[in-house]
Formats: C-alpha cells, structure tokens, sequence
C-alpha cells in the first residue's frame, strides 16, 4: 500500500533535485542561501554540543 503523502514528497524531492541537475554540493549552497535570506538560525553538533553556526 502506498501512501500518498510519501508519494508526494518523492515528487517534491525529485523535482527539486532536479532543478540542481542532481548536484548535492548546488542543492546545499541553495538551502544555505535560503537560510541565510530568511535569517533561519542554524545549529551544529560539535563535541556532543548543539551550537549555533554563525553565518
């Protein structure tokens, strides 16, 4: 049984990749360039700790 949701996300992610041509390290730059524009806050784990990554 499928689930339409999965479904749809699979499509989501399919067409997005493929905006990018498929190239991980463009789809990356992208989000971090949309975090960046939106002033998302973006954390990292370092050494057991969730820090904030400073732009």
């Amino acid at each position: 049984m499928k689930d339409p949701i999965i479904e749809k996300l699979h499509r989501i992610r399919q067409t997005h990749a493929a905006k990018f041509n498929y190239d991980v390290d463009a789809i990356v730059r992208d989000a971090a360039k949309r975090d960046r524009a939106e002033k998302r806050k973006v954390y990292s784990l370092r050494r057991g700790k969730l820090v904030e990554v400073k732009p």
